[in-house]
């Protein structure tokens, strides 16, 4: 391969007809050019749901809950001061704070639970509201985009993730996120967040029903807009998880453990300009991410002390802290700690 950036038909064609062992071994090499460093990192955090109540109802998610239904939950602040405190004591230094699109909360609900978060643990960083939150906060509080993230930012946000991504293509979106927003606005929300300074991550689901043509173009979009602004920090690739979703009846096969490293290989080709990509251990399970380090890999994501979304679809993987040191040990590497933004923290 030629060291000219690829265009969507040369990735197109690597990703169909590459063999799996030389992709990995192209993405590999772009990976130790970006970090020559033989260290993977990762943080120390907590996913936080302060609600299940959604009314986007996305036809993959098995998490999600109407008003009135038994087991949906608004979170108190005692049991979410609790969750916090828990995840500091273990050497935490982020919270992924995320939810579904309540029907019923405003910004000042979304502003007053950010400032009194930081009022008890002002040093905790706070990675939250994916964009259909953010658009769904701006939509319910007649707010434009910029308003919006600009408060949020001012009473404590420190870094979006990169949530309800899917795959950015409005024909897939229709038929597995109707409700949701469209691929245009995900990137909007994304590219206004970085031109007021908040930085992110950027995913994507695959292995439902889109096509490998779509998957290219939505890591090009990605790549687009990284382009003008430089905010992403990571991309992390996942597979669709079938059990206890209504998609899952309608999709055949499922991306299998080839398919994803594919997958992971082709984006750190194609994503030139984001540094860090993620090992999705959540979804893969702990060996088939120490592989994912052969394959453009170079972060382990977190050790996610609590983890409901992915759970709530059948995937139990849970690793403690002393299981992830030793799991990137064991791959060959050194691990060490990094915070949110990537700045390197302790090592092990």
């Amino acid at each position: 391969m030629s060291n000219a950036r690829l265009n969507r038909k040369t990735a197109l064609e690597l990703f169909t007809n590459c063999d799996l062992l030389e992709l990995g071994e192209m993405a590999n090499k772009l990976r130790f050019k970006k970090h020559p460093q033989v260290e993977v990192t990762f943080a120390i955090d907590r996913n936080i749901n302060y609600t299940n109540i959604c009314e986007c109802q996305c036809r993959f998610c098995a998490y999600y809950r109407k008003p009135e239904d038994d087991d949906a939950f608004l979170i108190d602040y005692p049991t979410l001061r609790q969750k916090i405190a828990e995840t500091i004591a273990l050497g935490g230094t982020q919270i992924l704070l995320q939810g579904g699109l309540h029907p019923d909360l405003k910004i000042d609900y979304y502003t007053g639970l950010l400032k009194t978060i930081k009022d008890d643990f002002p040093t905790i960083h706070i990675h939250g509201f994916s964009p259909p939150e953010i658009a769904h906060i701006a939509k319910s509080s007649n707010l434009d985009l910029n308003t919006t993230i600009k408060e949020l930012m001012a009473s404590g946000l420190g870094s979006i993730p990169g949530g309800g991504a899917e795959i950015l293509d409005d024909r897939v979106r229709s038929a597995i996120s109707p409700n949701k927003i469209g691929w245009r606005r995900w990137l909007e929300v994304m590219e206004c967040a970085h031109n007021l300074g908040l930085r992110s991550t950027a995913t994507m689901m695959f292995g439902s029903l889109e096509t490998p043509e779509e998957l290219i173009e939505h890591l090009f979009r990605v790549r687009e807009v990284q382009d003008k602004t430089s905010g992403f920090t990571a991309f992390i690739p996942w597979t669709f998880q079938p059990d206890n979703t209504d998609l899952g009846v309608e999709v055949e096969h499922t991306a299998t453990g080839v398919d994803y490293l594919r997958v992971l290989a082709l984006s750190r080709l194609v994503l030139d300009n984001i540094d860090n990509l993620q090992a999705s251990w959540v979804t893969q399970g702990t060996k088939m991410a120490q592989a994912a380090l052969c394959f453009g890999a170079n972060d382990f994501g977190s050790t996610m002390i609590e983890e409901n979304v992915v759970a709530a679809a059948g995937v139990h993987f849970s690793i403690s802290l002393n299981e992830l040191v030793d799991t990137i040990k064991e791959a060959g590497f050194k691990p060490r700690q990094r915070d949110t933004l990537y700045n390197l923290l302790k090592e092990f």
